[in-house]
């Protein structure tokens, strides 16, 4: 085997090994290329450790979104702040997926006049 054939092994084991998955998958968009996906901190890093599997472009689409949270209230959160944190990172979340949806559902929308007609092939 190669080095390089190694190399790419070893950086492909390390990728997934970080996200935690043998089949990481970016839940805004649904990419799967493990070197392009990211754990983000759905709460905020200093506010939970929950993490959920996004690709960069999703993930700094996420990470901006907090910066809209408000500042936070004390050096070290009590339990009512991390879980309203949480529920406004999950909110984003769901935001980022609505759009996702939506984009899908106008796409097959579009493809709607090439396929044939329902009892012939299609849905019923």
């Amino acid at each position: 085997m190669s080095d390089i054939n190694h190399g790419a092994e070893r950086r492909l084991r390390n990728a997934l090994l970080r996200l935690g998955t043998d089949h990481p998958v970016c839940c805004g968009c649904g990419e799967t290329n493990p070197h392009c996906l990211e754990r983000h901190h759905i709460a905020g890093q200093a506010f939970g450790d929950e993490t959920a599997i996004f690709c960069r472009n999703c993930h700094r689409k996420l990470s901006d979104a907090q910066k809209d949270h408000p500042v936070p209230l004390l050096s070290e959160p009590g339990s009512l702040e991390q879980i309203g944190r949480f529920l406004l990172g999950l909110a984003d979340l769901l935001l980022l997926v609505v759009e996702k949806l939506k984009q899908f559902g106008a796409h097959l929308i579009g493809l709607a006049p090439t396929e044939q007609p329902a009892g012939q092939g299609g849905w019923p």
